[in-house]
């Protein structure tokens, strides 16, 4: 495989796609003199995918791109997931191709906090009330109150750049964190305790929060299951800002029909849009939000000051890229 050569910068043009992000209007606020275009189509994509030397994408993707992208030398995936981009194709092709890892940990860690409060604090259950004008009196049944984070346990499956800033967080709010992550020999210190994935199971009965931040990955697919579920203390949240397909959804939402854990946040499903007829749109004890934890006002600023580090980093002949796959 030969890499294509990379242009001057005076030569580039880069050609983003995505349906709704304004990473073209947000880049030329950024002055660089780097042409750019955008494209908020599939179909459109596909007409202009010839028509740049960097493409900057994610879901627009398609394998059977490649050939007639006979100008483009370098895509960045504008997210941390890649699954659609058939590696070993980009590479035959001479393509580089890096994602936006860690562009939103402090937005997915943030929202798993928020969905964390927002179910022990029961938010939810106010706001469903303020609808109806219903003014809930005090409760005497102590197990139906709010409920405070500090001497609770958090289990974060997957400590990377999102994990351990749900970590650093939790700890602030006065909790213990428990990580689980694949790589044991670097030492992270926002956790209480670090464990390999192998001993998720044995773990799950000590949390009182348990959060995914993991990749979908053949081994993470249902690392929420019956069995999972069925370990975790009636009392505990699941917390889902992961991917829908880390969590066996029927499983889930027979575990809350039962009654077998306290309740679930969850930002992804296994299919998206989420039917419209899935129970999880009518648990009470269920907050969802559809997949928006990464989505902020800096997202796209996010997303180029990496695409701006890779292009210097090109530019300059570095063969590493930051967040590098191909």
């Amino acid at each position: 495989m030969t890499t294509r050569q990379f242009p001057p910068k005076s030569d580039l043009t880069i050609h983003f796609a995505h349906p709704a992000y304004r990473l073209h209007e947000r880049f030329q606020l950024r002055d660089t003199g780097i042409g750019s275009f955008q494209s908020w189509t599939p179909e459109e994509t596909r007409a202009r995918i010839g028509d740049g030397e960097i493409f900057v994408a994610s879901g627009f993707w398609n394998n059977d791109l490649i050939p007639a992208a006979e100008n483009l030398r370098f895509i960045q995936v504008c997210a941390a997931g890649y699954d659609q981009f058939d590696l070993a194709a980009i590479e035959t092709a001479g393509l580089r191709l890096a994602n936006s890892s860690g562009v939103n940990k402090n937005a997915v860690s943030e929202h798993a906090l928020a969905l964390t409060l927002a179910l022990t604090r029961q938010i939810h259950i106010g706001r469903d009330n303020q609808q109806k004008k219903h003014w809930r009196g005090m409760i005497s049944d102590i197990a139906h109150r709010e409920d405070e984070l500090p001497g609770k346990t958090m289990l974060i499956f997957g400590l990377g750049q999102i994990g351990r800033r749900t970590a650093k967080l939790a700890r602030a709010f006065g909790m213990s964190v428990i990580g689980v992550r694949r790589d044991m020999s670097e030492r992270v210190d926002v956790v209480d305790e670090m464990h390999p994935p192998e001993e998720f199971p044995s773990l799950l009965p000590r949390a009182d929060v348990v959060v995914l931040c993991c990749p979908l990955t053949p081994e993470t697919a249902h690392i929420i299951d019956a069995a999972a579920l069925d370990a975790m203390k009636r009392s505990a949240f699941l917390i889902n800002v992961a991917r829908g397909g880390c969590v066996d959804e029927a499983a889930l939402i027979a575990a809350l029909e039962a009654g077998e854990i306290e309740g679930a946040g969850i930002d992804t499903t296994e299919t998206e849009p989420l039917d419209a007829n899935s129970p999880l749109w009518t648990f009470e004890n269920v907050v969802l939000t559809p997949h928006t934890a990464g989505e902020t006002r800096k997202y796209e600023d996010n997303v180029i000051d990496i695409l701006l580090d890779n292009i210097d980093r090109l530019s300059s002949g570095d063969t590493a890229l930051r967040n590098q796959i191909v």
